[in-house]
């Protein structure tokens, strides 16, 4: 029988010591992991969820770390992530990103690119099942989409000084570790299979809520306790429909995840 393991991370802040004043204050995130985890453990997944202050690039990298380690051909990662999103320039060339930035998730200790989560992915054994959903601003994963955007005091994006700011103080590091990154992809350019369902496209943002993000809102609706029928793409439609034109959530896949997978009701194990 397959296994299931799921991480549930939901930021409503992050360390000011960190990021230069900026606490990044956000009322649902929270609510979000524990909404999604309760989903998992629903579905038969072993549900981990870090909240806030645990939110660190070390905790998350350790808990993926060790979830690649048990789980095998056949199995499942289910991985949520609801608070800010950032990007960054990314100076490994076009053929990485078109856009020519790399985007972030915004940890409570620091910025984690997009390459770090891919490289995480990379530790798990072929034919293991991933699927992320990140409810944040700019995680589209480098596919745009014309239009605008809800109201930025509203929105789970890092206000544009803080990310010029920081990256300003923190551009050698980020340069070093990006080209890091890229040594260690594989020569064929192949990443592992992994399907992302998104808040939204990388130019757009994601808006909070009194309760739930709107994109986290929107799933638990079309679920709906477990009672929706039909596979990923199905699925997506249905959140894109519950969403305003300047939100669209994206459904974007790393590799080539097969087609019976892709048709599996989510967050089958």
């Amino acid at each position: 029988m397959a296994t299931g393991l799921s991480l549930h991370i939901g930021l409503n802040r992050v360390d000011p010591a960190r990021y230069e004043g900026w606490d990044g204050t956000l009322n649902a995130c929270e609510n979000d992991a524990h909404d999604m985890a309760r989903l998992a453990r629903t579905a038969g997944f072993e549900a981990t969820t870090l909240l806030t202050e645990d939110g660190t690039a070390a905790n998350v990298t350790s808990v993926l770390r060790e979830a690649a380690a048990r789980l095998g051909p056949g199995d499942i990662l289910l991985l949520s992530y609801s608070g800010h999103g950032g990007q960054v320039p990314d100076v490994t060339g076009p053929d990485d990103e078109p856009d020519a930035l790399d985007e972030t998730l915004v940890f409570y200790d620091r910025q984690f690119l997009d390459d770090e989560v891919q490289h995480a992915f990379r530790a798990f054994a072929d034919d293991v099942r991933i699927v992320a959903l990140f409810d944040c601003c700019h995680s589209g994963s480098s596919i745009e989409l014309p239009g605008g955007a809800p109201d930025e005091s509203t929105g789970r994006s890092m206000p544009e000084p803080w990310q010029r700011q920081l990256y300003d103080r923190d551009r050698s590091w980020f340069e070093e570790l990006q080209r890091s990154l890229a040594k260690d992809a594989p020569a064929d350019g192949a990443d592992h299979d992994a399907l992302l369902v998104s808040a939204c496209q990388d130019n757009q943002v994601a808006a909070d809520g009194p309760v739930n993000g709107a994109f986290t809102e929107a799933l638990l609706r079309v679920w709906d306790g477990g009672a929706f029928r039909g596979g990923y793409r199905t699925f997506h439609r249905a959140i894109q429909r519950l969403l305003p034109p300047t939100q669209s959530p994206n459904l974007y896949m790393s590799g080539a995840p097969s087609p019976d997978f892709l048709d599996q009701r989510p967050f089958t194990i």
